[in-house]
């Protein structure tokens, strides 16, 4: 068994089972050793910025890490921007990336290059391994590393020459790092706050938005009358009938600033402290007033599942006093497609059990307050901001969750980042439905363009941020990657061409046209 089958070996006795790949030159023995490792499927994609966006998806929906086999420093750079992601939404990957044979790298080579400093910043924990003889050794702490709750990223660089050469066999593997506990004040602490405040609430981000979380957080809400608030974009938020409704803190500063400054009290479960996406001059970096009253009940590393039973506990409300939110599924709308008739076009007709990613961003706009009243779903959005994670992720969702199906809203203008995707859909026959939302450009630069004073875009201007001339022709585009597609232009065609193909096997594109 060489150093290759070793590392795999590993890996799949520690529970990985998929591997998204863009392999070289260098990765080739790990390419052979997949083929004798069946445990771990291999999944090509056209652009390593899919294989670590679809190993981001795939780790929020599978709760443990997949590979990515990528090629060298570029490769890897190439994937940077959605391990960004990955690293804001915690998800547990591992990164696999070749390298140039030990004795080689002393001659420079073309594609030689510095891939600690490029992995560093967006990993948790990195190797660089120097012997067969420790590969597997190499690989079962990478992947104990990747599962430490609620997920983290580790990159492990191997040498040509280290995956061929012999190794002693596959490793055992090493269980994770528990997560810590909050103390007991921290818990009485918040009791305190949410009990005694006048307008109390719990901002919930990370594992505080899982079913089990969002049971003791009605229960607590029950008690206190609190108001439940999540993150703007959160990993993983479980929603639906018979799910307590959480709000969204909205994305532009003023209106997040409002809604938090009508609290007196806020508790911070599984987040950090809000914070502004960007510094607009005259505003503060962090939403949070100063005179509010602010605790944090669990950090995104420690253990909020638990930390919000234990506060539901203290609280000691009956479970059977629990209000029940009264949210309801908007009616199918008809005519042009506005932002609100969008919204209201997919929460009339998506499916029990649908997984919605979603990278529509200024086109979704109203999505997620309609959506209150769908049958139970998950949902999933970006929470690091770089754009063009919206496909990739659908991509990893589907493959972690075969049994469901795929929603993507996806933004036109993010959409031309890694359009690949649709590709790497269409060979796995992944039940994926994207719904394309063209109103013709970068929606959201032309809201900052306002915000900042411009009322009027000279062409040269709008020539920065339109989709137009030439403008894209997305359903040509889907069907060169194998996906087929159709236009709308009406609300009620939305509505009814979702509709017909989320019982339908394999992806499908939909572009809407904005009015």
């Amino acid at each position: 068994m060489n150093g290759a089958e070793s590392l795999l070996r590993t890996a799949a006795a520690a529970g990985v089972d998929v591997c998204f790949a863009n392999p070289g030159t260098t990765e080739m023995p790990m390419v052979l050793a997949l083929e004798r490792v069946p445990e771990i499927r291999p999944v090509l994609c056209l652009f390593e910025g899919v294989c670590t966006g679809a190993a981001d998806g795939y780790g929020r929906m599978a709760g443990k890490p997949a590979l990515t086999l990528l090629h060298l420093g570029p490769g890897f750079a190439n994937g940077i921007a959605y391990l960004h992601d990955a690293r804001r939404a915690r998800s547990p990957i591992v990164n696999l990336i070749g390298e140039h044979a030990t004795w080689h790298i002393a001659a420079d080579a073309p594609l030689n290059s510095d891939i600690e400093s490029l992995a560093r910043p967006v990993s948790a924990w990195l190797r660089r391994n120097v012997s067969s003889q420790t590969l597997a050794r190499d690989a079962a702490e990478a992947v104990a590393a990747a599962n430490i709750s609620p997920g983290q990223i580790a990159t492990l660089i191997i040498p040509h020459d280290c995956q061929i050469e012999d190794s002693a066999g596959a490793a055992a593997p090493l269980a994770p790092a528990t997560p810590p506990s909050p103390p007991a004040d921290a818990i009485r602490r918040a009791a305190e706050l949410l009990r005694e405040a006048a307008h109390p609430a719990l901002f919930l981000g990370g594992l505080a938005l899982t079913a089990r979380s969002l049971a003791a957080a009605a229960r607590i809400r029950s008690s206190t009358d609190c108001r439940l608030i999540c993150e703007t974009f959160p990993k993983r938020l479980e929603r639906g009938s018979g799910l307590p409704v959480v709000e969204r803190l909205p994305y532009f500063p003023e209106p997040a600033m409002s809604m938090l400054a009508a609290h007196d009290a806020i508790v911070l479960a599984g987040a950090r402290e809000p914070v502004s996406f960007f510094g607009y001059p005259g505003l503060p970096s962090y939403f949070i007033r100063t005179e509010t009253a602010k605790h944090t009940l669990a950090g995104p590393q420690e253990d909020v599942e638990a930390a919000l039973e234990a506060l539901a506990d203290e609280i000691r409300k009956p479970d059977d006093v629990q209000r029940r939110d009264d949210a309801k599924r908007p009616e199918r709308p008809s005519g042009a497609i506005t932002l609100e008739s969008f919204g209201a076009a997919i929460a009339s007709v998506q499916s029990e059990n649908v997984i919605v990613m979603d990278e529509g961003n200024t086109s979704s706009f109203y999505y997620f307050g309609l959506a209150a009243g769908a049958p139970r779903f998950t949902h999933l959005a970006q929470p690091g901001g770089a754009i063009g994670l919206g496909m990739p992720v659908a991509t990893g969702a589907a493959v972690a969750a075969p049994d469901r199906t795929v929603i993507n809203l996806q933004a036109d203008g993010s959409a031309m980042y890694t359009i690949q995707a649709l590709w790497t859909q269409a060979r796995e026959g992944l039940k994926i439905k994207t719904v394309l939302c063209n109103n013709g450009g970068y929606r959201v630069l032309g809201v900052e363009m306002q915000r900042a004073g411009v009322r009027e875009f000279s062409p040269r201007l709008q020539s920065l941020i339109g989709l137009v001339d030439p403008k894209p022709d997305w359903v040509k585009l889907a069907g060169g990657m194998g996906v087929p597609a159709e236009r709308v232009e009406r609300a009620e065609d939305l509505a009814a061409a979702l509709e017909r193909s989320l019982d339908e096997p394999g992806p499908y594109f939909i572009e809407a046209i904005f009015s």
